[in-house]
């Protein structure tokens, strides 16, 4: 009695647990035409046909999505066909090991040596010092600067042959290193020297519009630091259609312009004034004059300190160290420390060393009793008491040493020791060309005359302007 007891209560618990699971909520939306009151807690046959329906798409759309995934990212496999090139046969001179087709040129960069030219090419390095050891092709080759070209002959064997460099611009040296002893030989490069005009507009830089022309570096500080610098002021007078031509000698090798010499001739127009100068040896030293024969260099340059402010005058005033009322004997241009100072003029050097309140100072020496005299630098250039030095050599550089409130130069000028006022004294002028050396210069200048004249005719036309300019005239009588 006791176990049917129980397994009457264990299949009521059944009951109630089947019952509680076909009752249950169920999330999934019924398909239409479905209502709550249709379903009774059993499941009849149509409710089996329904959900085999849908157990039957679910499996056939699990089976046919995947195999679509698959076709998607399938490669496709495109046909392909391989052709075989015949590579171009060697001539018979790289065959035979004959000289010619087996030069083979290299351009050296920077930091390279000739060792790493000599791995590069699989030589030995036994074959290098071998080379070295010729008269002169150490010194020549030890110190390679970027650009150097070299040429090896390599045939196809790899062994060298020969090896070709320029010894200088008109030389090119070839060692035949193919018998025990090297053989040098020696050929001239053709050279062709022609005297060129090199013009162009200023545009928004009178350096680049230069550089475009194909001046060098050194032709256009020639321009604006030697022979136009008294005349035009470089940072301030010109104008974007200002012009320039300047005549130069280049040097040709092998159809490449390997040197511009210095500046034979330049013109300089500002504000439709021409400005001109040309280039003379007068006593085995070039300098510069107008076409005619008045040079252009002056014996003294007012201000011997580049981009410089004025900030104290010539006069009486109050002391900035001492506070009294005192001649200043000089003028002061403010500077930053480190800027370079510059010989007034053609001179030597009288005293460069310490001088009491102008601190470390310099006394040059220009002749017919005018000195000048530079104060308060931090350190001397390159000059000695009892040398001769050029006008614009550096000889000091500016400082406060001295009694000075902050870094300045101050500059003084005298005439048989009386200061007088840098900034109003009239300079002595230069001597100008005469006699045999005008006749001589205007021979030498000539042919750049001409070719300037050509080139303001046919570029700018405005002949007659610079026909007027650069007329000779007579020269200047003496005494």
């Amino acid at each position: 009695m006791k176990s049917s007891g129980k397994d009457g209560a264990r299949r009521q618990r059944l009951s109630h647990l089947r019952e509680a699971i076909l009752h249950r909520k169920v999330l999934a939306s019924l398909p239409a035409g479905w209502t709550g009151s249709e379903f009774n807690g059993r499941w009849t046959h149509r409710h089996w046909l329904h959900a085999s329906l849908f157990a039957t798409l679910g499996a056939l759309v699990a089976a046919i999505v995947p195999g679509f995934s698959n076709a998607m990212q399938a490669p496709t496999h495109t046909p392909r066909t391989s052709l075989a090139l015949a590579l171009p046969q060697l001539s018979l001179s790289q065959l035979r090991g004959y000289s010619g087709d087996s030069w083979q040129i290299v351009t050296i960069d920077s930091g390279q040596t000739l060792s790493d030219v000599f791995d590069e090419l699989h030589i030995p390095q036994s074959e290098m010092q071998r080379v070295l050891t010729h008269p002169g092709v150490k010194t020549r080759l030890s110190k390679l600067s970027p650009g150097t070209e070299l040429a090896f002959d390599l045939p196809v064997t790899g062994k060298l042959r020969a090896i070709r460099f320029d010894r200088d611009d008109i030389t090119r040296v070839e060692l035949d290193l193919t018998k025990e002893k090297i053989t040098e030989s020696v050929v001239k490069r053709d050279t062709d020297v022609r005297t060129a005009v090199l013009s162009g507009e200023v545009g928004k830089s009178l350096f680049k519009s230069a550089r475009k022309a194909g001046l060098t570096r050194g032709n256009i500080a020639a321009m604006t630091d030697e022979i136009f610098k008294y005349d035009v002021d470089f940072n301030s007078d010109l104008d974007s259609d200002d012009r320039f031509s300047v005549v130069v000698e280049q040097t040709w090798q092998d159809g490449e312009l390997v040197n511009t010499g210095p500046v034979l001739a330049a013109a300089v127009t500002v504000d439709g004034k021409l400005h001109s100068g040309f280039r003379y040896n007068r006593d085995g030293k070039p300098e510069y004059f107008t076409a005619t024969g008045q040079p252009l260099k002056r014996a003294f340059i007012r201000m011997p300190i580049p981009y410089a402010r004025l900030t104290s005058r010539f006069g009486s005033r109050r002391h900035p160290v001492l506070g009294s009322m005192r001649m200043h004997k000089g003028v002061d241009y403010a500077a930053g420390t480190g800027t370079p100072v510059m010989a007034a003029g053609d001179s030597r050097v009288q005293f460069a060393g310490w001088k009491g309140g102008y601190g470390r100072a310099v006394i040059l020496d220009h002749g017919r009793g005018h000195t000048t005299l530079y104060g308060h630098m931090s350190r001397f250039g390159k000059i000695k008491q009892g040398q001769r030095i050029a006008q614009g050599t550096v000889i000091g550089y500016v400082g406060s040493t001295g009694m000075s409130t902050g870094p300045h130069l101050h500059y003084e000028f005298r005439i048989n020791g009386v200061h007088r006022n840098p900034l109003s004294i009239t300079m002595p002028p230069p001597e100008p060309l005469g006699g045999k050396q005008l006749a001589n210069f205007r021979t030498e200048t000539s042919r750049a005359l001409a070719k300037i004249r050509t080139v303001e005719s046919l570029i700018y036309a405005e002949p007659r302007q610079l026909a007027a300019v650069t007329r000779p005239q007579p020269a200047a009588k003496k005494g």
